[in-house]
């Protein structure tokens, strides 16, 4: 966590805490699973950040039709594409109100100098806020627009144009995406006169439906509707998340009132929410994907021959039986279903524990071998129970020779050390940022995702590569999926990950709670409200 966000946490600590509010219909309470690295989704990367940050206190040029997961107009109104697909031209939105904090009151209405300096901070290594923070824009650069983007330009007040490199059939997209959250121009102006441009990142100031209060690292965040938001009046004028990592305490909490919506329940406790006639489960269709993935550049995961051994060595269903319990079903490619390009007829790795063994004869580790095998330490949809998936998996290795020490860390340091890395083997996964195949196969997966650390494998095979960035180029839809299906059959014969799982979302609410909504675009507490 930042030093300044530590520093905002400490000087609110005094201020109401979480207790003191009752669960009366003008507040709502939200179990969230972790504190947020920043309060910037430019410079976070997790999901919980992302519901803290953007989700709550944001808006972007686009959205996603939650049913269809297209784009559709928010703080652009229209946009219009070149003929040769490399300069956009966006329609902003006029008369939407920043909101206002201790530090500094907006004097004008959301603009193009806003989606300028959003732009640019992340682009431009000499901006004075690039190293702000010292923000690691890993979101804007594992998806190439450091390079992609040629040009920012601003034609007036109320249109932005962008013009590209080269074509990007992704591009749109991402501008959905919470690390292009807009912010305002104005106030990073004036921090920056006075000397404090971390209050950017610290005290955020946005267009979107709630305004940041309070943070207590590790305990609480408190928020304020905000009274001006563009889309009108929100509902429910105060939002508190309880930081609570432990899936138990979570449901607890929902059971007695304490919180009134959870992310994540473990599948464990469905049935126990399911039979509360004051609890509501709801589940959403995702594209998601959960995966371990072997950190190709260290011994013996070099080996692609132990890459595919320990394929064959894991009992997949087995885990999908007993982890996921009917929600989740067993995952091949690096491509969720029902996605654009995902290859139904992609071969998978059957449970094999001999052929398991003749391989790593093979590889020259008929004596077997010894690694680390990192475990998650928050429950997400991919993933309900890390540390369960990683026994299943240790034991299965443990019967072909492979010794695997299961080690965990705190979220951020666990994220940190993966980037960097560090393990040995990771379990991981992926939520879909803007439904676009590019998200997975280029992101995870991709030669340059090596360097900015997204890809958790590290791996790095020209072919594969050179093929994901052909399909940024193509337009066609039905090219672009057959340039993904021959990517993934090197995916499939390298087997840089053991593709586990592709689960559903899942959250548990009160049931007098209405109006809250998730979908491809994260959470969305705009609307939510108690009965």
């Amino acid at each position: 966590m930042s030093k300044g966000i530590t520093l905002l946490a400490l000087a609110l600590s005094a201020l109401l805490p979480a207790s003191a509010f009752a669960a009366d219909k003008d507040t709502i309470i939200y179990c969230s699973e972790a504190s947020p690295e920043s309060f910037n989704p430019q410079i976070a990367s997790s999901g919980p950040s992302f519901v803290a940050s953007s989700q709550t206190q944001y808006n972007r040029l686009i959205n996603f039709d939650p049913v269809k997961n297209t784009p559709v107009p928010s703080l652009a109104t229209e946009w219009k594409i070149s003929p040769d697909g490399k300069t956009y031209t966006f329609t902003l939105r006029q008369g939407v109100k920043f909101n206002s904090n201790k530090f500094f009151k907006p004097t004008r209405d959301f603009n193009a100098d806003d989606v300028i300096f959003s732009v640019m901070r992340q682009k431009d290594p000499n901006h004075p806020y690039h190293k702000v923070s010292q923000g690691n824009y890993e979101y804007f650069t594992d998806v190439g627009l450091d390079k992609l983007i040629q040009d920012v330009k601003k034609i007036d007040d109320y249109h932005v144009q962008f013009v590209l490199s080269e074509p990007n059939a992704a591009f749109l997209a991402d501008w959905g995406m919470d690390f292009a959250s807009i912010l305002s121009a104005e106030y990073a102006d004036a921090m920056l006169k006075k000397g404090t441009p971390e209050n950017v990142d610290n005290w955020p100031i946005g267009t979107g439906p709630y305004v940041l209060q309070q943070y207590k690292v590790d305990s609480l965040i408190r928020y304020v509707a905000n009274p001006n938001y563009w889309e009108g009046a929100v509902p429910t004028k105060h939002l508190i998340f309880s930081i609570t990592p432990d899936v138990q305490t979570r449901l607890a909490k929902l059971q007695t009132n304490e919180c009134q919506i959870i992310p994540a329940p473990s599948p464990v406790q469905f049935d126990a929410i399911k039979k509360n006639k004051d609890l509501t489960l709801h589940s959403v269709d995702a594209l998601n994907v959960g995966y371990l993935a072997f950190n190709t550049e260290k011994k013996p995961f070099d080996n692609v021959l132990v890459r595919q051994a320990l394929n064959y060595a894991t009992d997949k269903k087995a885990i999908i039986n007993a982890v996921f319990m009917g929600s989740g079903t067993v995952a091949k490619s690096p491509l969720p279903p029902n996605m654009l390009g995902y290859k139904k007829d992609l071969q998978d790795y059957a449970y094999d524990p001999q052929k398991a063994k003749e391989l790593l004869k093979q590889a020259g580790l008929e004596n077997g071998t010894e690694v680390t095998l990192w475990s998650m330490p928050v429950q997400r949809p991919y993933n309900p129970n890390s540390r369960r998936i990683a026994e299943m998996i240790q034991n299965d290795w443990a019967k072909v020779g492979v010794k695997a020490n299961i080690v965990t860390y705190e979220w951020g340091e666990y994220l940190s050390g993966m980037r960097k890395g560090e393990h040995d083997s990771a379990l991981f996964g992926w939520m879909s940022d803007n439904g676009d195949p590019d998200n997975f196969a280029d992101v995870l997966l991709g030669c340059g995702s090596v360097k900015t650390g997204s890809n958790a494998a590290r791996w790095c095979d020209k072919g594969y590569n050179d093929l994901v960035q052909k399909a940024k180029l193509t337009s066609d839809p039905a090219a672009r999926a057959e340039l993904y299906g021959q990517a993934q059959e090197i995916y499939y014969q390298q087997a840089p990950w053991i593709a586990l799982a592709n689960g559903k979302t899942f959250f548990a609410t009160r049931s007098n709670v209405s109006g809250f909504s998730v979908s491809l675009m994260g959470s969305d507490f705009s609307k939510a409200k108690l009965n």
